[in-house]
């Protein structure tokens, strides 16, 4: 899904409300594929909309990658500014379950460059 697409609020509500029980620890059960996938996919566009830009890549594989944050576009090879983190962390991050600094220090998040630390964004959802 491409960042420049709006994100419908309610349609981003819903998908992490879908995701939610497991990510309280409720639900032991992984969530259906599809359902985490557009969690992650929505609450990444999101911050894509909230922190428009092109100098920092969040990755949270397998289910996208976003260019974000005002600064030197990257165009080539591997960017100067990337986050990657697992889905389960990325909709920790992005709901304020989990803490940037927490994340980061548990080594739960990989952050590398200058302006690689997107706090300031998060979270991007509450349910």
């Amino acid at each position: 899904m491409p960042a420049s697409r709006s994100v419908d609020p309610e349609e981003l509500r819903h998908a992490v409300r879908s995701v939610t029980a497991w990510l309280d620890g409720t639900d032991p059960d992984d969530p259906d594929r599809k359902q985490l996938a557009s969690a992650v996919r929505l609450s990444l566009r999101t911050l894509a909309a909230v922190a428009p830009g092109h100098s920092v890549e969040v990755r949270v594989p397998p289910f996208g990658a976003v260019q974000c944050v005002e600064g030197p576009k990257h165009t080539r090879g591997t960017p100067p500014n990337v986050v990657e983190t697992d889905p389960r962390t990325w909709l920790e991050l992005a709901t304020g379950r989990l803490p940037w600094a927490d994340a980061v220090d548990r080594g739960l998040v990989a952050a590398s460059g200058a302006r690689a630390d997107v706090s300031h964004w998060l979270p991007v959802v509450r349910v």
